[in-house]
């Protein structure tokens, strides 16, 4: 008997969960990693992501940011999972 529409759902849902790396919560085909880092380890880190996913090709962005009490930036860089 086929799957149900849900079971294939809760499936996907599932897998999704036990992958490793950067994740494609909101579902959108991007790939997001958050970072919580002083200032200018932020910076450098921000610097290191654009050399190895070039917005040209990624679709690569800081997707948030927001500096928090203690001066450190938490911040979100967004990709896609493959260059055009």
């Amino acid at each position: 008997m086929a799957d149900r529409p849900q079971d294939l759902a809760e499936r996907m849902a599932r897998r999704r969960k036990r992958a490793a790396g950067p994740v494609d919560k909101a579902g959108d085909g991007y790939l997001r990693e958050s970072f919580t880092l002083p200032r200018a380890a932020a910076r450098a880190r921000a610097q290191a992501f654009f050399a190895r996913y070039p917005k040209a090709g990624y679709m690569s962005e800081v997707e948030t940011w927001r500096e928090l009490p203690g001066g450190d930036i938490e911040f979100t860089m967004r990709r896609l999972p493959s260059a055009d």
